[in-house]
C-alpha cells in the first residue's frame, strides 16, 4: 500500500511516499480501515519535526497522520459493534497505538473510533476527529459552557476554532472570537456574536467579565486573555500550561488541554454533524502523494478551516 512516511525528523522535505509500505495487520480490539480521507493537524508537522521525540520517540520509517475516515476492511478479535463495510472515523496516530492515517489502510483502536456521521462526506469526516474532540473536551467537559455564559474563542477561523464557535453557539453562549480581517465575516457566519481583528484591535481592552476563554494561539495572546475573565472564570489553552501567578492575580482557573479522543466523544460529534449543528469547513484537499506539501501548507498558510488528504476520488 501507499503511505506517507518519514525516516528522520525534519521539514516537509523528509516526507516520502512509500508505494510498498506493509499493510497493517489487524490486532485484538482494532479495526483495519481502508482510508478515504485523512485530516491534517498541527501535531502532524510537529511530530515530523521531532517536537514529540522526548515523549514518544518514533521507530523509523514512521507513517504520519492521525485523523481518518473510511470503510472497515477487517475486524480484529474482541471487537463487537463493527463489521466489514461499516463507514467509520476516528484517530489512529502512532502516538496512541494506531498505525498512522496518511496511508491507504490504517489500524485503529475501537476506543478511538466511531461510526462516521451519515450526512457528511468522508473528506469532512476525516477533518473532524481531533479538532472536534478538542472543542468538545474544552467547552463541554472542562468549561461546562451553558446558555447565557460568555466565551472568547481565539483563532476562530482555524480548524478547532470553526468547530468551537458552532458548538458554543449551540450551547447557548455569547461568543466573541479573534480572527484576521479577511476572516471576520466568515466567523460571524459560523455564529460568533462579536469578531475582533487580532492584528488591529486589542481584544483585552474590548472584552470584560467573560466566563471563559478558549485559547488555540498561546504566547502573549494567552497572557492578555486573563484580563478578559471575571473572577472565578476559566481559561483552557491548547498551547500553554497553566500559569499559577496569573491564576492567583486574576482569581481564575487555568487548564492546559491535551486532547483525548474517545469513541464516546466521536459519537457525540457525529450526532451534532448529522443534525447540521456543526459543519466542517475544509480549506483545501491534497492527494496522498502531496502529504509533504499539505503539511507545509498547514504550517505556513493559515488555512480557513481544515486541510485534508484525499485517498479516493469518491
Amino acid at each position: 500500500m501507499k503511505a506517507a512516511q518519514i525516516k528522520k525528523y525534519g521539514g516537509s522535505e523528509v516526507v516520502e511516499i512509500n508505494k510498498n509500505a506493509p499493510k497493517p495487520t489487524v490486532s485484538r480490539g482494532h479495526l483495519l480501515v481502508e482510508v478515504n480521507a485523512a485530516g491534517v493537524n498541527p501535531v502532524d508537522w510537529k511530530i515530523r519535526e521531532g517536537y514529540m521525540q522526548q515523549m514518544a520517540p518514533l521507530q523509523f520509517p514512521a507513517t504520519l497522520g492521525g485523523d481518518f475516515s473510511g470503510v472497515v476492511a477487517e475486524v480484529g478479535e474482541g471487537v463487537s459493534g463493527f463489521k466489514k463495510g461499516d463507514e467509520v472515523y476516528g484517530h489512529a496516530s502512532i502516538l496512541v497505538g494506531g498505525s498512522g492515517s496518511f496511508a491507504e489502510f490504517v489500524s485503529a483502536d475501537i476506543k478511538v473510533t466511531a461510526r462516521k456521521p451519515e450526512n457528511i462526506t468522508h473528506v469532512e469526516a476525516g477533518a473532524l476527529p481531533l479538532t472536534g474532540v478538542s472543542a468538545w473536551q474544552a467547552l463541554v467537559d472542562h468549561i461546562g459552557l451553558s446558555r447565557g455564559k460568555k466565551i472568547l474563542i481565539h483563532g476562530g477561523a482555524g480548524g478547532i476554532g470553526t468547530i468551537a464557535i458552532q458548538l458554543a453557539r449551540h450551547l447557548g453562549a455569547y461568543v466573541a472570537t479573534t480572527a484576521s480581517a479577511k476572516d471576520l465575516q466568515h466567523v460571524k457566519e459560523l455564529g460568533a456574536d462579536e469578531a475582533i481583528d487580532y492584528r488591529n484591535q486589542s481584544f483585552e481592552n474590548m472584552l470584560h467579565d467573560y466566563d471563559a476563554v478558549y485559547d488555540t494561539v498561546g504566547g502573549e495572546t494567552y497572557v492578555k486573555s486573563f484580563r478578559v475573565l471575571k473572577r472565578s472564570g476559566i481559561i483552557v489553552s491548547m498551547v500553554e500550561q497553566p500559569n499559577s501567578e496569573l491564576m492567583e492575580q486574576y482569581g481564575v482557573n487555568a487548564i492546559g488541554q491535551f486532547t483525548q479522543v474517545s469513541s464516546e466523544r466521536l459519537s457525540k460529534l457525529a450526532e451534532l454533524a448529522d443534525k447540521r449543528v456543526i459543519k466542517v469547513h475544509v480549506d483545501r484537499t491534497f492527494p496522498l502523494e502531496q502529504a509533504g506539501e499539505a503539511l507545509a501548507y498547514l504550517q505556513n498558510g493559515h488555512p480557513r478551516g481544515k486541510v485534508v488528504l484525499k485517498m479516493k476520488t469518491s
